[in-house]
């Protein structure tokens, strides 16, 4: 595969960017590119769009097209850009991917569609689906039961790890899901598998203790991006203990926007009010904040700039 693709050997912080919109609810380009800006500017690695957390299943097809490319232009190779190319159909799904590729994206993150209930049927869809997509496009495995539903066993995924060298990241997000980068990283050491990235998603609400696991970094939105980047530069240069403290300093904020089918309106109103995108509109349905959210809110960013100052 392409050096410039997702690999093995990726580490770092890959930012799941949420989809701007203006306050009408129509793609807001001009928040884009000052968003890919943002994000450039804070360190990040990569940048991962069309996710769940990008709205992508209240995006009409040209409408993510339109995004990828011009993601893609901005960026301009500054950051390996990971597109979401999850579909209920896979002949669709392996389209879109394919497009994606040809443009320049670093790999694609799919999840499996929801329904598989057994091992076998969680194997047997993957497998049809990287069949169908080739060797050569680098895919990353998004392992979220939370939304899928379809829990993905170790076994499972060891499986496919030697049967496909084009599965070559998993993101985790099962929770709670310590004890699974453990036994996974623990069975590839006992077997002579090939070591696979791990990134991280909910959030990073976990991050030290998943970094201390074995996991390679974050692929997850949080609207302070220089956290996850610093805390993983830390630990990756030997000062965990450090890169804890960072973490800690952060923790209100981070939590305040992990609240289930609501974080997403606190972070993107977050990444408005520094400067990142015009609107923390989220299309309908979706919601937004009421006065009192804005009080909270103004309080949590406020102790978070005291407690860095101090």
């Amino acid at each position: 595969m392409d050096k410039k693709h997702i690999s093995e050997t990726t580490r770092g912080v890959y930012i799941i960017s949420p989809t701007p919109f203006d306050d009408t609810g129509a793609v807001d380009h001009a928040s884009v590119d000052s968003l890919m800006d943002f994000y450039l500017e804070k360190g990040v690695d990569g940048i991962t769009i069309l996710g769940v957390l990008g709205e992508a299943q209240k995006l009409a097809a040209p409408e993510r097209q339109a995004i990828m490319a011009q993601v893609l232009k901005r960026v301009d190779g500054r950051a390996g850009i990971v597109v979401g190319a999850s579909a209920p159909g896979t002949d669709n799904l392996v389209s879109f991917a394919r497009q994606a590729m040809d443009m320049g994206a670093a790999g694609l993150m799919i999840a499996p569609v929801a329904g598989l209930k057994t091992d076998d049927q969680v194997y047997g869809y993957w497998a049809h689906v990287l069949e169908a997509l080739g060797p050569d496009i680098p895919v990353c495995y998004q392992d979220y039961p939370q939304t899928t539903s379809v829990v993905t066993s170790v076994s499972v995924l060891d499986r496919l790890i030697d049967a496909f060298p084009s599965f070559v990241m998993l993101k985790h997000e099962e929770c709670p899901g310590l004890p699974k980068i453990t036994k996974l990283r623990e069975s590839a050491e006992k077997a002579g598998r090939r070591r696979i990235s791990i990134l991280v998603g909910n959030g990073g609400l976990y991050l030290p203790q998943e970094l201390a696991r074995g996991a390679d970094g974050a692929m997850t939105g949080f609207a302070y991006p220089e956290m996850l980047v610093q805390v993983c530069a830390k630990f990756h240069a030997g000062d965990a203990e450090g890169a804890e403290d960072l973490f800690d300093a952060y923790l209100p904020v981070l939590r305040h926007e992990q609240q289930p089918s609501f974080g997403l309106a606190i972070r993107k109103e977050i990444l408005r009010r520094r400067g990142a995108m015009r609107s923390s509109r989220l299309r309908h349905p979706g919601p937004g904040l009421t006065a009192a959210d804005h009080r909270e809110l103004d309080g949590l960013m406020a102790r978070l700039a005291r407690r860095l100052g101090a």
